[in-house]
């Protein structure tokens, strides 16, 4: 009998602790909860080990404590809370650190992720404004701010923002023409961005960003765009070289008016240019002659009749 009293006061030692625990927690019906049980147990246990009978078989009473207190415990995360249902009722949201919660199936926790999840959204394929296939990847980063709306609204708060992720993509970019979609991205992620946060924050689910990683398009297509991206360089090479010509044209238009009003400033330009030629010791240099001064050759040639 020693031995059994030694036990129901280490019994109702834990369980005293466990009462502790329930008190620095200010869980107040847990302490209730653990004083009564206590109380009923050590009331039992000592009926019937030092009863009249004084069987052994109340030494089994001593696996109660065992099997009831430590499944009481609850242990959140700082990244998590826990969503606590009791008889199937909403009851509270745990916090980060311990926590006790009533045994034998009366409460049940339901712990939530508060971290940004990140999901790669699986490549679209997208008929454009102007009727051009492409296939569009994105990223779509996202975070629960209201653990009970995350469990109570939607079964699956992950695999259903990613399912509205797909549909509000294909719906929003097939209401962009191709050079939008390429040059305009993240205009079309604050859009996407938007978009799927006024949808999915019913389910407490904070979207924080969208991404388009990607627009493949088909290899007709881009060569289509590589051959109008030289039509277009081309284009601009000729204006710059048009508009070149038209400026030179202008100033020696210029400079002849200048050079008609002075004869002597043709031939200095004459011997300008001789001096420049003559830097290339192989060059050719053919010097224009005025046709007055042939003339006057021309005419001492002829014999005098």
């Amino acid at each position: 009998m020693e031995l059994f009293a030694v036990l129901l006061v280490v019994a109702l030692a834990w369980w005293g602790l466990w009462a502790l625990i329930a008190l620095a927690k200010k869980a107040f019906a847990m302490l209730i909860f653990l004083v009564l049980s206590g109380a009923a147990f050590g009331f039992i246990a000592y009926g019937v080990g030092f009863g009249p009978e004084g069987s052994y078989f109340a030494l089994a009473l001593f696996l109660i404590p065992l099997l009831i207190l430590p499944p009481m415990v609850r242990i959140v995360t700082e990244y998590e809370r826990g969503v606590l249902y009791r008889l199937g009722r909403m009851k509270a949201v745990l916090t980060p650190g311990l926590n006790l919660v009533f045994p034998l199936g009366i409460d049940i926790v339901k712990k939530v992720d508060l971290r940004t999840f990140t999901i790669d959204v699986p490549k679209q394929e997208v008929i454009t404004k102007d009727n051009v296939p492409v296939l569009v990847d994105a990223v779509v980063y996202f975070n629960v701010f209201d653990p009970t709306l995350a469990v109570n609204k939607v079964a699956d708060y992950v695999k259903s923002t990613s399912l509205l992720s797909q549909t509000v993509l294909r719906s929003i970019l097939g209401q962009h023409d191709l050079d939008e979609m390429l040059s305009k991205r993240a205009e079309l992620g604050v859009l996407l961005q938007r978009l799927l946060d006024e949808a999915t924050d019913p389910w407490g689910i904070k979207v924080t960003a969208v991404e388009i990683k990607a627009v493949e398009l088909a290899e007709s297509m881009k060569r289509a765009m590589a051959r109008q991206a030289e039509a277009e360089r081309e284009r601009r090479a000729k204006i710059i070289a048009a508009e070149g010509e038209l400026q030179a044209s202008e100033k020696l238009t210029q400079a002849a008016g200048v050079m008609g009003t002075q004869p002597q400033a043709l031939q200095l330009r004459y011997l300008q240019t001789l001096t420049e030629i003559a830097v290339e010791k192989n060059s050719t240099i053919l010097f224009p002659l005025p046709l007055e001064i042939l003339r006057y050759f021309e005419g001492q040639s002829k014999p005098k009749s």
